[in-house]
This record gives C-alpha cells, sequence and structure tokens, in this order.
C-alpha cells in the first residue's frame, strides 16, 4: 500500500508523541518511554528538516538515485547532506550541517537498541532541537 506524504504534519504528529512519552513519569515509564521518546524527536527532527527542503522547492529524487537524496537520509547522514541543498534556505541548512551537536548520537538503527545503550542526556538534545526544528518549518 502506498501512503499519502505530508511532511508537515508528521513531523508534528511524532514531535506531540514524542513529547508524550518523555513526560511519562509512572512507575516503570522509565526509562523505556524516554528512549522512544528520543527516537521519535530524531524522526520529528528529520521530517522538519524534509519540509524546509520542500518549501525550498525541491523535491526528492527518483527511486534510482536516491543514495544522495536528502528526503530519504536519516541523522547522521541527513546532517551531511544539508551541506549541499540548494534553494533559498541554503544557508540555514548548512549551517545546521555544521552543528556538531544537531542530533548527535542519534541514529536510525536505534530501533533495535536496548534501553541502556541510550543516554538520558541525549534524549533532552534531541528534544531541544526537535521542537527547533519543527518551529522553523514554518518560517
Amino acid at each position: 500500500m502506498a501512503y499519502s506524504v505530508d511532511l508537515k504534519k508528521s513531523a508534528r504528529r511524532h514531535l506531540m508523541a514524542a513529547q508524550v512519552l518523555y513526560s511519562q513519569d509512572r512507575p516503570g515509564d522509565r526509562p523505556g518511554c524516554k528512549s522512544v521518546a528520543g527516537y521519535l524527536f530524531g524522526i520529528a527532527g528529520e521530517l522538519a528538516i524534509k519540509q524546509i527542503i520542500h518549501r525550498s522547492e525541491i523535491t526528492p529524487s527518483p527511486k534510482t538515485q536516491r543514495r544522495d537524496d536528502p528526503f530519504y537520509a536519516h541523522f547522521p547522514t541527513l546532517r551531511t547532506l544539508l551541506a549541499t541543498v540548494p534553494g533559498r534556505r541554503a544557508g540555514e541548512l548548512r549551517r545546521w550541517s555544521e552543528d556538531p551537536h544537531l542530533f548527535e548520537n542519534w541514529d536510525i538503527a536505534m530501533r533495535y537498541a536496548p534501553t541502556s545503550d541510550i543516554c538520558e542526556n541525549w534524549v533532552d538534545s534531541w528534544k531541544k532541537s526537535a521542537e527547533e526544528l519543527v518551529n522553523r518549518m514554518d518560517t
């Protein structure tokens, strides 16, 4: 089944779900909920960046050329690719690509990791970055 794409709504949905999980304080909820929140913060950040690129009137590459396409990349590769994205927000994207702390230690493969591999300080940083990026996608 093919799904339609709405980067903006998806970014907000993932951010909201991450914020709910992040705030869980009941016994047994932590640290698991916070580590899942960290994963979702990364997804929200990726979607926000992809919305910013989309708003710059850049379109995804054909399936045969997706290897270096930021629309299909995840952190940390996505951060590297931002340095070469053209468009009216190229300067902003390049600055994010140069920020070594933007989703530092986040990787799509963390979905397979045990909770103990995910540091709370990382999640706090990812939360801040995701919230900033989602706010920036409308400007």
